[in-house]
């Protein structure tokens, strides 16, 4: 959920500290919520990680396809090393914190902790029994995302063909509707057991195969950026209707998902969600835009630390509650201002304690290979 150094761009970072506000506030739900007067506000706040996942897919997508663009070899090594680096570590640290401080969990209960390290949690969860650090789901479809795509990207431009990709993004994102579809129709028709679970969770918006629509629409702005550069310096010129567009398409997509686990918005209003969020990362690409043209105080940051912010947060928010909550309850946003400040400090000692140190290690390691260094990025999610 960070960039590198070198690649920093205003508006992306704007879009990543946008994002992990937003996914917090939804997670405010933790602590009885921010209350009625900002209900509005947080209760779209899960389409912050689907913002993570069109940012990854974008820059993860230009990392990857760059090199074999201009027909250089792609560092397999290289790619699955920095990614390793970048995620790893902070999120084991985060894990072995959850496993060995059970007061640091949002929820009592935990699913083993194998299915966390494997990064499969997403694909089996009892949801109703063993919540807590079940935000986690996000980083291990971001993990599936990056195992997969480079593997993809390179068997693909063995033979490139427009037309191979235009299908493959067809059956993606059509097949997604009807497998999302699919599951609703049938969970309610034939499944005794649908409204007795968290189905919408386990079945629908955790599973990777159900949640492709973000990063694919990611890397397909990685593609046109890539392949099409005379389009996309033409687009970056209308940079600030392409915005209007991408905001324009966001309200519809909630619309679509008034009722959340409603049928229209898991049919159609994932890929609707996830092209407005992609105008919306164009738009901060470029230069050109309201919001890709300067830096925002404070968002640079933000965004550097948003990786270890939305591994920590929930727990925090359990934490402080735990200590003050008495105190802040009813308080609405002055609550959530003091749930966040104590958010931002745990994130910036994971941050600084262990990001940092690893991403340097991660610059010697690769400087004496004489590898150069990427882009990076996690959305990881949140």
């Amino acid at each position: 959920m960070s960039a590198g150094a070198a690649a920093r761009q205003p508006g992306l970072d704007l879009l990543r500290a946008i994002a992990v506000v937003w996914t917090m506030l939804f997670h405010s739900f933790v602590v009885g919520g921010l209350g009625p007067d900002w209900a509005w506000l947080s209760r779209y706040g899960w389409m912050g990680v689907d913002l993570f996942f069109a940012l990854s897919g974008y820059l993860i997508g230009t990392q990857v396809l760059q090199p074999l663009a201009e027909g250089r070899r792609l560092s397999f090594r290289d790619f699955y090393t920095k990614r390793a680096f970048r995620i790893l570590p902070a999120f084991w640290a985060v894990l072995l914190v959850y496993l060995l401080w059970p007061a640091f969990r949002e929820a009592p209960g935990m699913e083993p902790w194998w299915k966390f390290a494997g990064f499969f949690v997403n694909l089996s969860i009892d949801y109703g029994n063993n919540a807590a650090f079940s935000h986690a789901w996000s980083l291990c479809v971001e993990e599936h995302f990056y195992l997969l795509f480079p593997l993809l990207a390179w068997w693909l431009l063995r033979r490139p063909a427009t037309w191979k990709f235009a299908a493959l993004v067809s059956v993606l994102v059509l097949g997604g509707i009807a497998l999302r579809a699919g599951i609703w129709l049938h969970g309610h028709a034939v499944d005794p057991g649908f409204d007795a679970r968290n189905w919408f969770i386990e079945d629908i918006y955790y599973p990777t195969w159900c949640r492709l629509d973000g990063l694919l629409f990611g890397v397909v702005l990685a593609v046109v950026k890539t392949f099409r550069p005379t389009w996309w310096q033409g687009a970056q010129r209308h940079a600030n209707g392409v915005l209007l567009a991408g905001l324009a398409t966001v309200a519809l997509a909630m619309c679509l998902f008034r009722d959340r686990v409603g049928l229209l918005g898991n049919s159609v209003g994932w890929p609707a969600l996830s092209l407005g969020l992609a105008l919306l990362v164009f738009a901060g690409a470029s230069r050109n835009s309201l919001i890709g043209r300067w830096s925002v105080p404070g968002a640079g940051w933000l965004a550097a630390v948003s990786y270890s912010l939305y591994l920590v947060h929930k727990a925090i928010f359990h934490v402080v509650q735990a200590q003050w909550g008495d105190v802040l309850e009813g308080r609405g946003f002055i609550a959530f201002c003091a749930y966040g400040v104590a958010a931002l400090l745990g994130a910036a000692l994971l941050h600084y304690t262990v990001e940092k140190p690893f991403l340097r290690l991660r610059e010697r390691a690769l400087a004496r290979r004489a590898l150069p260094i990427g882009v990076g990025v996690g959305t990881a999610p949140p």
